[in-house]
């Protein structure tokens, strides 16, 4: 029937998220993950300082995207230049916007990506609303994701991609990548 939205499909985009260190961008790219988040908002736990958000943007750079995740515009600053990406909190008119929030976008088509994250970045696994499988264009799910109930979460709503980071740690920022690998086997398997 024409205006109907089409079913989504899911669209295998993976992106580990919370990276503070070159070994993890390494593991990152072995093991198949499609992008990877350098948080640049101090009022994170695994937050990396401007120069150190640039280095590791730099030694991502035609290894696999990055996206600087910050909670408003304004932290973005002196660094978004360096990412493919920026992620954030808040609406900014900004051509590589991905904006992450608990309640429906406004403007989809404004955004490169849509990241339904209810926690705001506490990793904290909450019941996902039936209107994120009604959002147009590339939308991600995050937020208390783990290698138990990601391909539940993509069974269900089919998004373009999935979003992990505390349930990859040993402690803030410290990835570990034998639980990166099984995270990102689960979420393939979805398929």
């Amino acid at each position: 029937m024409s205006g109907e939205r089409p079913e989504p499909s899911w669209g295998g985009f993976v992106k580990v998220c919370g990276l503070t260190q070159e070994e993890q961008i390494d593991w990152a790219v072995e093991l198949g993950f499609d992008a990877i988040g350098i948080v640049v908002t101090p009022r994170s736990k695994r937050y990396c300082p401007p120069e150190r958000a640039e280095a590791l943007a730099h030694y991502a750079r035609g290894r696999i995207p990055s996206f600087a995740v910050a909670l408003t515009h304004a932290e973005t600053t002196g660094v978004a230049e360096h990412f493919d990406t920026v992620q954030l909190y808040e609406m900014a008119n900004i051509p590589n916007l991905a904006l992450a929030s608990g309640t429906p976008p406004e403007q989809p088509d404004a955004l490169r990506y849509f990241f339904y994250d209810a926690s705001a970045g506490s990793g904290v696994f909450e019941d996902i609303p039936a209107w994120v499988s009604c959002v147009p264009g590339r939308v991600v799910i995050a937020g208390g994701l783990d290698e138990h109930n990601v391909k539940s979460v993509i069974g269900t709503f089919t998004p373009h991609g999935v979003d992990v980071s505390s349930s990859v740690e040993t402690a803030p920022g410290v990835k570990s990548r034998e639980k990166m690998k099984a995270f990102i086997a689960a979420a393939r398997r979805a398929a």
